[in-house]
């Protein structure tokens, strides 16, 4: 695993087998840690938002969770780095953890959506130990302040790994704001995945996600809610990435 500077947020880059063998260790560790997943959305809020950019870039692993960030890790020679993508990664932790006492606790989603996931995972992987799933009441503002009720309700589920799917860069600040007050050795935020893994959304075909073009599928499935995002923030993503490739040092 290499730390690599793309822009204002340092990124590792490594291979997906790589950090699930790294998180599954992690899990069974005494060090509190925490894994953000970075796209072209939320690499543009953590450049517009010094909260965003502190939440994200202390986190103990940034992994690139979209292939133009992948493709700019491969072009400072790191030709081993894959694209981390949230729903294979917790796919696959799991089974790399099946069988052993790592326990693994799901948090956010849509309400039904976090038992939903749980019990799929359960069926893929029958030696998963999970601790617990819960959809949390949807969070009015980005203001988190972290709430001892809810700390106390998760440290009680005795998790090794803590799922959270709220969002982003909500979870990145979730995460950031609550990982002093968990027991939990490891808390990962994979954002849709919980709808993707549960089957309450369908995934883009492989070959979009290797393309590059998964953003493009999710604006035709869901062009109400991620219209903005994908029309607003993939331009400015692109004409980050080009000022920083000029040699512009982008404010972070």
């Amino acid at each position: 695993m290499a730390r690599v500077q793309i822009g204002h947020l340092p990124l590792d880059a490594l291979s997906l087998d790589g950090a699930v063998a790294t998180l599954a260790d992690w899990a069974q560790s005494r060090q509190k840690r925490y894994v953000s997943l970075c796209t072209a959305y939320n690499f543009v809020l953590a450049h517009d938002d010094p909260q965003i950019f502190e939440a994200m870039s202390k986190a103990n692993l940034i992994a690139a969770d979209g292939m133009p960030l992948v493709w700019l890790q491969r072009r400072q020679g790191h030709r081993g780095a894959e694209r981390i993508y949230g729903p294979d990664l917790m796919r696959q932790v799991c089974r790399f953890t099946e069988g052993t006492s790592v326990r693994h606790y799901f948090y956010g989603g849509m309400p039904g959506v976090a038992e939903k996931l749980a019990a799929q995972l359960k069926a893929e992987s029958p030696g998963l130990q999970i601790a617990g799933a819960e959809s949390p009441p949807r969070f009015a503002t980005w203001q988190i302040e972290p709430d001892d009720d809810v700390s106390d309700m998760l440290n009680q589920t005795r998790s090794n790994i803590i799922w959270v799917g709220l969002g982003s860069p909500l979870q990145d600040l979730w995460m950031a704001a609550y990982r002093p007050y968990l027991d939990a050795p490891l808390v990962i935020g994979v954002g849709a995945a919980f709808d993707f893994v549960s089957g309450n959304k369908q995934q883009a075909p492989r070959w979009m996600q290797r393309s590059g073009l998964e953003w493009l599928f999710r604006l035709m499935t869901e062009p109400r809610r991620l219209g903005r995002r994908y029309l607003l923030y993939n331009p400015r993503f692109i004409w980050l990435i080009a000022r920083w490739a000029s040699g512009v040092k982008l404010q972070d």
